[in-house]
């Protein structure tokens, strides 16, 4: 039985990694903060179906002994490193402790697995942001990287890191440049959930209106279920490489609002407020990616259809207003 280890286990990849890693038979671990454990309701909510078959380990990625420990106890065959503070709003607001969670812990990770697990197979969560002002589009794994925010850096930076590990030690380390990927778990804070829930909360008559930034920035957004599958044929390939995973499908925000609130029979204009304080510093406009290496390679490609996607999250939403996921 093949036993993988994932940080960043109660996040939204996280969980859809972990049941795809259980249906294939793995020894499936994951690496949570101790507060987690003791308040599992609020802090393994996306993970409490799955809990009584996961082997949960406390740690911080920012103490290198502790996830030096999980290393020498779990012995892992793989490692997908997700966890990251990934709000990008939030990395403007406090550029060091995402620089500091980012790219320390990336290298705590890499450092133990390599002294630790030498023969396991790594998996880094890159991100698109990494392109930030692109220098092309579509964007593909030769396209330089421009990052517009210190999440987009840290990312950089962790993408270097693994790839000097592969290079330097011989790590089986691969980065996954995956584009925007959304579901019914993503965070409330991500600007996809913000505007599903409230389309939904409108629709319950709980709320009136919904606060937004740029309508105009345009993304490729993507099932995180699907994404997940990409990370795992990674890993399972002879050689390590890294990979953009994508759609090849852009749209904007404001597509986004109209989809999510035409789904429940509402008019977006009618309730979207541009609010400036939501607007970034540095922004990026557009991101769209090109997964041709992806498809080739590992036989990897995008089924959900982008309206499907948001109303699925839409529906959900409107569930957990009445009372059950």
């Amino acid at each position: 039985m093949k036993r993988a280890l994932i940080t960043g286990i109660t996040g939204q990849d996280g969980s859809y990694l972990a049941e795809l890693l259980l249906e294939k038979g793995y020894e499936v671990h994951g690496i949570v903060r101790r507060v987690a454990i003791e308040d599992p309701e609020h802090r393994l909510w996306r993970i409490l179906h799955l809990k009584e078959r996961l082997h949960l380990h406390a740690a911080s990625l920012e103490s290198l002994p502790s996830i030096y420990r999980v290393f020498q106890a779990v012995k892992p065959d793989e490692c997908y490193h997700l966890a990251a503070q990934s709000f990008v709003a939030y990395s403007f607001e406090d550029e060091f402790s995402t620089l500091n969670a980012n790219i320390n812990g990336t290298h705590h990770i890499l450092a133990a697995l390599r002294d630790c697990a030498p023969g396991c197979r790594f998996y880094f969560a890159a991100s698109s942001e990494m392109f930030g002002k692109v220098a092309q589009v579509p964007q593909n794994e030769l396209t330089p990287f421009h990052p517009r925010s210190a999440y987009g850096i840290s990312k950089v930076a962790g993408f270097d890191l693994t790839r000097n590990y592969r290079e330097a030690y011989g790590v089986r380390a691969s980065s996954g440049i995956l584009y925007n990927h959304e579901s019914p778990r993503r965070g409330f804070e991500f600007v996809t959930r913000k505007i599903t829930s409230c389309a939904a909360r409108i629709k319950r008559g709980l709320a009136k209106e919904v606060k937004l930034g740029n309508l105009e920035a345009r993304r490729d957004w993507g099932h995180a279920r699907e994404y997940v599958r990409a990370m795992w044929l990674m890993l399972q390939q002879d050689e390590p490489e890294d990979y953009v995973i994508a759609t090849g499908e852009q749209h904007s925000v404001r597509e986004f609002a109209e989809a999510a609130f035409s789904h429940v029979g509402l008019d977006y204009r009618d309730h979207v407020v541009l609010d400036p304080q939501f607007l970034r510093p540095a922004d990026v406009e557009t991101l769209l990616g090109d997964a041709t290496k992806a498809k080739q390679k590992l036989g990897w490609s995008y089924q959900v259809k982008f309206k499907d996607l948001v109303h699925e999250m839409v529906e959900a939403d409107m569930r957990l207003l009445a009372g059950s996921r």
